[in-house]
């Protein structure tokens, strides 16, 4: 069952974010206008191509609308097939261990043996796995006594979806200041900062061969991708100090997300990636709204000129402060405007939704670095799929990358299939 749950949450991961990458591209593309703009003749603008979508925090908040409705829609089904509508909305969605003012119902508790089941730690009831790779020693420690507000249920989905909302314009901002290639580059090496940040900040222990896997892999994948992008343009010019250091903190902060959330299931093992995936999705449409609905500065640096602030030199001229119409308002306005990307942008947060559920699924059950693994070689395999289907070919280096990333995976492979033959014997 373990072996066949993965099949399908890669190929649900795989096949749903292929499809929105097509929904983002053509949200990224121009969109024909049904009214003329002001000052400008019929015929002027008939020629135009077209705007873009104006904001990329609407799109980000549709997206996480659709999460939620996604991930509702899943916890009422289950509940419905299980015969446990009866425990209310408030228990199905997991706001009963949200809002609980104690841990204790939830955490581990020392007495449970944990025992290994395809490779992923449960308890010994079985029902509810922990997370994939993490010893049994690492868990013993967690008691029943009552945790700080930092550690409770409420404070880390808050942490993980604010890690989530800013890793995505600090990515956007690292690529106006680095090269293409870089940001490649440094998203093929997002499993080392989820590796590290598991160890050091968690204090989670691996198997040795998992650092072997994530070495292999990031090379691997790190050459695939360079290959790829060799030839391709260059955006935001020559690479900056300001942009490097901009492509960390957004590693780092994709790190501390994923290796956040292991936490939380290693913590509050009653606590489903779906009822995560519906708290999370609420905690960032709250994140999101006040920066929709009130009105933002054009230019957000001109606010540290207005400080009163030490080091600030007062001789120099102040600019003034220019506010934009709220988000929100710019957003309504485009989608009237603007009808035809109503089925892209419907698309994007539909399948993102649904991709989310898989992925939820996948570190609820098999832990971040899986979901990463999966995540960071989804363009490697659709690549190679391309290879096959539509005939195309790849560098002599794109191929010494893929054999790579394959023995890190042939690796990983082998590991599991020892411990499962140990298990078998030991159960003779």
């Amino acid at each position: 069952m373990g072996v066949v749950r993965l099949a399908v949450c890669v190929s649900g991961v795989y096949a749903a974010f292929l499809l929105w990458a097509i929904a983002q591209e053509r949200l990224s593309a121009p969109f024909p206008s049904i009214s003329p703009h002001p000052h400008t003749s019929p015929m002027e603008h008939t020629s135009t191509k077209g705007d873009k979508f104006p904001s990329s925090l609407f799109l980000n908040y549709a997206q996480a609308v659709a999460s939620s409705l996604s991930a509702l829609s899943y916890l009422v089904f289950n509940a419905w097939r299980e015969g446990m509508l009866d425990r209310g909305l408030w228990k199905i969605i997991g706001f009963d261990q949200l809002f609980s003012s104690s841990s204790s119902s939830n955490s581990v508790k020392p007495e449970q043996k944990h025992v290994k089941q395809n490779g992923t730690a449960v308890t010994e009831n079985g029902k509810r796995p922990i997370a994939n790779g993490h010893s049994d020693i690492e868990n013993k420690g967690q008691t029943n006594d009552k945790k700080s507000f930092r550690k409770s249920l409420p404070a880390l989905l808050l942490q993980v979806s604010l890690f989530q909302t800013l890793a995505g314009p600090i990515g956007f901002l690292a690529l106006r200041h680095i090269s293409y290639p870089t940001m490649v580059l440094g998203k093929s090496c997002k499993l080392i900062p989820v590796l590290l940040l598991n160890v050091l900040l968690y204090r989670r222990r691996f198997s040795p061969h998992k650092y072997l896997v994530v070495a292999l892999v990031t090379i691997g994948i790190s050459i695939f991708m360079l290959m790829a992008a060799g030839g391709k343009k260059k955006k935001g010019g020559n690479d900056s100090a300001w942009g490097l250091w901009l492509l960390g903190v957004n590693l780092f902060i994709d790190g501390l997300t994923n290796s956040t959330q292991d936490q939380i299931f290693s913590t509050y093992p009653k606590f489903s990636g779906q009822q995560m995936m519906f708290s999370m999705s609420i905690f960032t449409q709250l994140l999101l709204l006040p920066m929709l609905l009130l009105p933002l500065p054009l230019h957000p640096v001109t606010l540290i000129n207005h400080l009163p602030l030490p080091f600030l030199n007062t001789t120099s001229i102040i600019q003034p402060i220019i506010w934009n119409k709220p988000e929100f308002l710019n957003s309504i306005s485009f989608i009237i405007t603007h009808p035809t990307c109503m089925k892209p942008l419907l698309a994007y947060a539909l399948l993102g939704g649904l991709g989310q559920l898989f992925i939820f699924e996948t570190i609820s059950h098999f832990g971040s670095l899986t979901l990463v693994m999966v995540t960071v070689t989804r363009k490697l395999f659709t690549m190679l799929l391309s290879v096959f289907v539509f005939k195309h070919s790849l560098t002599k280096g794109q191929w010494f990358g893929v054999s790579i990333v394959f023995g890190g995976i042939g690796v990983e492979a082998l590991m599991k299939r020892r411990e499962m033959l140990k298990r078998a014997k030991k159960d003779k």
